[in-house]
């Protein structure tokens, strides 16, 4: 049964409903700010995995939209990083950037413990690792092949997307918990005077217009334009990175040169428009990745990386609690950016920044977090994923 984008976008919304009613209902998932799309997701991706094994019946999803969606919210990221925020997070990104490459190598060697331990080729311990923690699908379906190739592991495909999977439902549960634990016992609070840069504090008073609206619409796709030219141009100089990187860029860019040059001019940054604009397309595009996960295909894997992903969970918590937290200042930054590594080390930037979101909300905002960690995970994770892989094959592999 497929379901085409009309009705993909359909049940999105209600997997948001769903979510937003549990995160309401649910004092476990409030208490531990668990990101809507994540609980919502979770219970359609269950349902779905009843239907299959009751009646034999696969649904599967348009993704079309989807990627659009990740595109529209990483751009009104860019529309709301003022140049001052990302002056002053130019420390933290460099600090968060070294942790980060300091734990791909942790992330590796977990995965190399564990899979000694229950008797599998080390190498299979780094597909577990950062080949689909940190890297994702994207990675490990690049990696796959190799992995078939030379190293002789004929599941590759299947362990590396199974990995993925759970490592973004964990990333996405994870966050939320460091986050108050770090919150709660230093008693942290946001010094910041802006307003979150990603979802609303109080909808109900929102000051939304259509005007508003319209402008918040044609700067995000004039910002769009230019950010896909430039991705062209990237690509024509054999630059390789996701698209939303570029529309990111030219976001921080038209956002800290517009408005100075055209000071009259409707300007959306630092405007609830804009953060709802960047919940929606954000929610939406969590909300399809998750219940679009086809957990029936993981059953044969289950125990292997349960316990892979078990200890990956447990050592990436330690991390970020006492190595990253103290690193980035003990400040109230700090523990939000803890909350995104910890997403992002164990699913992908949209969770990281998803976990953020459901924190801020609640807390407060914390601007210099919002560009630190999408930063990380958009330009250097990858390129820094891909040395520490071929160079942990390089001692664990056979091939």
């Amino acid at each position: 049964m497929a379901f085409d984008p009309r009705q993909t976008l359909l049940l999105a919304i209600l997997v948001l409903f769903i979510g937003k009613y549990l995160s309401n209902e649910v004092r476990l998932l409030k208490k531990f700010n668990i990101p809507e799309p994540v609980s919502g997701g979770l219970v359609v991706s269950i349902l779905l995995s009843i239907i299959y094994f009751a009646f034999e019946l696969e649904v599967t999803f348009s993704m079309q939209q989807r990627d659009s969606l990740l595109i529209v919210f990483f751009t009104c990221v860019g529309l709301s990083s003022r140049i001052s925020t990302l002056i002053q997070g130019g420390t933290t990104l460099l600090i968060l950037l070294a942790l980060a490459v300091v734990y791909l190598f942790v992330q590796n060697l977990t995965g190399v413990g564990v899979a000694l331990m229950t008797g599998l080729d080390p190498v299979v311990g780094v597909l577990g690792g950062s080949v689909s923690l940190s890297g994702g699908h994207g990675t490990a379906i690049a990696w796959t092949e190799i992995f078939e190739q030379k190293y002789h592991i004929n599941n590759a495909a299947e362990i590396g997307i199974a990995c993925a999977t759970f490592g973004l439902v964990l990333g996405g549960i994870a966050g939320g918990p460091v986050a108050r634990y770090l919150i709660n016992k230093y008693q942290l609070k946001s010094s910041s005077v802006e307003e979150i840069s990603v979802g609303v504090e109080n909808e109900s008073k929102m000051n939304i217009s259509v005007d508003s609206m319209l402008s918040a619409i044609f700067v995000i796709c004039i910002t769009i334009g230019i950010g896909t030219h430039l991705h062209e141009l990237l690509v024509a100089l054999e630059v390789r990175v996701p698209i939303f990187v570029p529309c990111l860029l030219s976001g921080i860019i038209l956002t800290n040169t517009i408005p100075m040059v055209f000071k009259k001019i409707q300007w959306p940054t630092g405007t609830p428009t804009l953060a709802l604009v960047s919940e929606l397309s954000l929610g939406l595009f969590l909300s399809m990745s998750l219940m679009s996960l086809q957990l029936w295909a993981l059953i044969d894997l289950a125990a292997p990386i349960f316990m892979l992903l078990l200890a990956q969970l447990v050592i990436i918590s330690l991390f970020v609690i006492f190595v990253v937290f103290n690193c980035l200042g003990r400040n109230y930054e700090a523990a939000i950016m803890s909350s995104g590594y910890a997403g992002l080390a164990l699913g992908a930037t949209p969770t990281a920044i998803a976990n953020m979101t459901a924190v801020t909300k609640q807390y407060g905002a914390a601007p210099q977090a919002f560009i630190v960690v999408p930063l990380v995970g958009a330009f250097f994770i990858d390129v820094s994923n891909a040395v520490v892989i071929e160079t942990l094959l390089g001692w664990f592999g056979k091939g």
